[in-house]
């Protein structure tokens, strides 16, 4: 499946997952720890374990810092 990302403050992508695909998948996808982002759908968080349902979300940082 294809799903568009947007990485708050660093740009939109095209992901290609795995239909059984978690949102822990897109958070690896994108290059980061499911720790250091939370996904939104619609503005909500959702659960990292949750399968990907959503055509289009955003990817959060929680951390960042130097």
């Amino acid at each position: 499946m294809d799903v568009t990302c947007e990485v708050v403050g660093e740009g939109t992508e095209t992901l290609a997952l795995d239909d059984d695909a978690t949102y822990a998948d897109v958070c690896r996808a994108t290059g980061y720890s499911p720790h250091e982002v939370t996904v939104l759908v619609d503005g909500a968080p959702v659960p990292e374990d949750a399968p990907v349902e959503a055509n289009e979300l955003k990817v959060l940082r929680l951390i960042k810092g130097g």
